[in-house]
């Protein structure tokens, strides 16, 4: 199986595919913005190159996106051959987004600029997400943000993403919520409430797309075009990249890759999520006598936690590699992205042990995918969410909208 990673080939690179037909200015936008989001620092002549489109077309384009405060230049590079190039870069200032996890035991709220930089930030932790009190907990938070920003910022800020787990209202009784809190979930329209406290416009995500999302983002050039992710939290969230699109499916919550059953080591099955969570693992604590706050994973002593935590890891990247096996047989990938709410050397032992697995597997022939680490951790669905949103109204939606 040939490389997912093209060392000549951004994903997000327009590939000479630019539309030069009058009416389709905007479309022409979205190619130059996202030629300059991702890769800063480029030249009038790169952006002609990588979109595709006509040297004078780009002059054009960039000169109404640097008056509407969207890009900025830097200085004029000199002693080049030809004439002094310089470098455009996306102005972090041009736009913000809010991007919103609400997740089993936690809500994150963060700010957003253009460049993909985390402005600011609201946490705040629950025993369950209680539909009567989080949308307006949400809303405080996002104006609490809002503050930090002159006048210009928060005109610039148009959209709130949010990420929320598949199924919310039928999964709450596992994370032990009132019986009464899934009718109150299925009967809040959570996009139209938000929007009317904040004023917003706002979109929903599913959790595994929104953090997958963001990790194609933050993934250094070259970006691959295909990889399969996980984020293992209280449960496991996951998502798809395929042929440089995000799969989220009709409903928005494809790749629901957590609820995909493996072995349970007595001759059962169970679902992923039952193994390869932090759920799954304060569970196996307890057993043993070790008491966690199920909320604050971040302020758990992970370091006193010895076989329990080995063991852990070993069931879990056992489990994930079967996971890895039956998506590959599905979709061609050579890559998956293993990240986690937790400390980043236990994230790197899961990497390490999901390696191992697949290595193992008794089924031939099988080219095991490569496994790497993730990038943001316990932000990635927020993240994602917000950067959905920008990319979005700002940029190319599908490498097929700057397709010729």
């Amino acid at each position: 199986m040939s490389s997912t990673i093209d060392p000549l080939r951004d994903i997000f690179d327009a590939g000479g595919r630019g539309l030069q037909h009058h009416g389709l200015r905007r479309a022409n936008e979205r190619a130059v913005l996202t030629v300059v989001g991702f890769n800063p620092g480029v030249s009038n002549a790169d952006i002609a190159r990588l979109s595709g489109l006509a040297p004078q077309t780009v002059s054009a384009i960039l000169a109404d996106i640097d008056r509407a405060g969207l890009i900025e230049r830097g200085e004029v590079l000199r002693g080049r051959r030809g004439q002094p190039a310089t470098p455009i870069f996306l102005r972090a200032e041009g736009a913000f987004s809010i991007g919103v996890e609400i997740g089993w035991r936690h809500v994150d709220v963060l700010l957003l600029n253009l460049r993909s930089e985390v402005v600011a930030r609201q946490h705040r932790t629950y025993d369950f997400p209680d539909a009567r009190t989080v949308l307006d907990e949400v809303a405080v938070m996002t104006a609490s943000l809002l503050e930090t920003l002159p006048a210009e910022g928060r005109a610039r800020l148009l959209d709130m993403g949010v990420a929320l787990p598949t199924n919310l209202a039928a999964i709450l009784p596992a994370v032990g919520a009132p019986a009464e809190q899934r009718s109150l979930w299925a009967g809040t329209d959570v996009a139209a409430e938000l929007g009317r406290r904040t004023g917003l416009e706002v979109s929903l995500f599913n959790d595994g797309n929104a953090a997958c999302w963001g990790e194609l983002v933050a993934f250094p050039k070259p970006r691959p075009a295909n990889f399969i992710y996980f984020l293992i939290s209280r449960y496991i969230a996951a998502g798809i990249v395929g042929e440089g699109m995000l799969w989220e499916g009709p409903t928005g919550n494809s790749a629901n890759l957590g609820s995909m059953l493996v072995s349970d080591g007595a001759g059962g099955q169970q679902a992923a999520h039952s193994v390869a969570s932090t759920t799954a693992l304060a569970r196996r604590l307890a057993s043993a006598g070790i008491a966690v706050e199920a909320s604050a994973v971040e302020d758990w002593d992970w370091a006193s936690f010895g076989p329990v935590l080995d063991q852990w890891i070993a069931d879990s990247a056992q489990a994930l590699a079967r996971v890895v096996f039956n998506t590959t047989t599905v979709i061609e990938s050579d890559l998956v992205v293993i990240d986690g709410i937790f400390p980043r050397d236990v994230v790197r032992a899961l990497v390490d042990g999901v390696t191992e697995a697949l290595q193992q597997l008794p089924i031939a022939p099988y080219v095991p995918p490569q496994v790497l680490a993730g990038h943001l951790g316990t932000l990635a669905p927020a993240i994602g969410a917000a950067e959905l949103t920008l990319y979005r109204r700002f940029f190319s939606r599908t490498l097929a909208d700057i397709a010729s």
